[in-house]
């Protein structure tokens, strides 16, 4: 059994403190990494060449917790998973958006007592995105999950995981997930892997890139975090089919194998990591708030920070969404 290589960052490359910093995105075309504060509702940009002090912040609107870039289009608008559903976001327009389709029925607009909690009058209410990305068929497939701010720390299983295709048909793919975080597919897309937080593990499924559907009747165990009291968050794909996998309250970023084990790892300064992306060679890792501060004061420093660490090897390249139309077909009339 080969050791595992191991690696330390312990300084943050953007010291700062996201709420919960999520979703780092790298857009080789202009070499700019963006990434959102989920709770905080901001969205910052930074010019990788330029560094951190062209770090930019847009205050958002609502909530978004997943964005990935347009095939073919223009570098203006991206496509967002948001607080009630899926759409268009202009990145050089600050605050120019409109939505696509919207998650839930009028009957999950309506009030329900709060469901479960008792907290939020609807389900739309009390629920957000959360983590997503897009298959090699150009499909952008998001999970939801109950929304803390409203909810707290009492999150059930009402998570939703949706499929938003090329003809910007919506399908909800599977119900019943309480934190559905990472998602990816294996290098020859036979394979999907979902994480669902809680359980402390990652499930790989088989899959059918031509239809978009995943077995989920034959889902197995394919990574268990080995460290008490933490959880998989979001990951990142190399090019040889490895996982990053940030894992929530250990204040670590694992690489695991085609086959489940980890064979190397990365210690941060902070407990409370969520999501990993590749910038070339180059890691980046966001953060969230320290949920025990008193306990770990040490993590509570540095937390909702962003880090960086060279790794040695490229991620795989990232599908972006494949708009079957032409995006002035779609967009407003006063946007076009």
């Amino acid at each position: 059994m080969a050791a595992i290589k191991r690696y330390a960052i312990t300084k943050p490359w953007l010291p700062m403190s996201c709420d919960l910093g999520e979703a780092p995105f790298h857009r080789p075309s202009t070499n700019t990494l963006r990434f959102f504060d989920i709770a905080g509702q901001q969205l910052y940009q930074v010019d990788l060449a330029a560094g951190p002090s062209s770090l930019t912040c847009t205050k958002l609107p609502f909530s978004i917790g997943r964005s990935t870039d347009l095939e073919g289009e223009n570098d203006d608008w991206i496509v967002f998973g948001g607080k009630k559903g899926f759409g268009f976001w202009n990145l050089k327009r600050s605050r120019e958006y409109f939505w696509l389709k919207q998650f839930w029925t009028d009957e999950e607009r309506r009030d329900d007592g709060g469901g479960k909690h008792g907290k939020g009058w609807s389900k739309e209410e009390r629920m957000r995105a959360n983590d997503g990305m897009v298959d090699a068929n150009g499909r952008f497939w998001l999970g939801t999950m109950n929304d803390p701010v409203v909810v707290g720390d009492n999150l059930t299983n009402e998570g939703v995981l949706f499929r938003l295709d090329p003809d910007l048909s919506l399908h909800r793919m599977k119900t019943g997930l309480t934190i559905p975080n990472g998602i990816s597919w294996s290098l020859d897309n036979t394979t999907m892997y979902l994480t669902d937080s809680p359980s402390g593990e990652i499930t790989s499924y088989p899959y059918d890139l031509a239809s978009g559907i995943a077995d989920w009747s034959a889902g197995r165990t394919f990574f268990k975090c080995p460290y008490a009291g933490a959880v998989p968050d979001g990951h990142a794909q190399d090019i040889e089919g490895h996982l990053w996998v940030a894992l929530f309250g250990a204040g670590r970023v694992v690489r695991v194998n085609p086959q489940g084990a980890i064979v190397a790892e990365i210690t941060l300064p902070t407990r409370c990591v969520t999501c990993p992306a590749f910038c070339g060679t180059e890691l980046v890792i966001t953060s969230a708030q320290e949920e025990e501060p008193q306990k770990f004061p040490e993590s509570k420093g540095l937390q909702g920070a962003v880090f960086k660490i060279d790794v040695g090897i490229e991620g795989r390249p990232l599908t972006k969404f494949r708009l079957e139309k032409r995006l002035d077909e779609i967009l407003p009339r006063g946007d076009r």
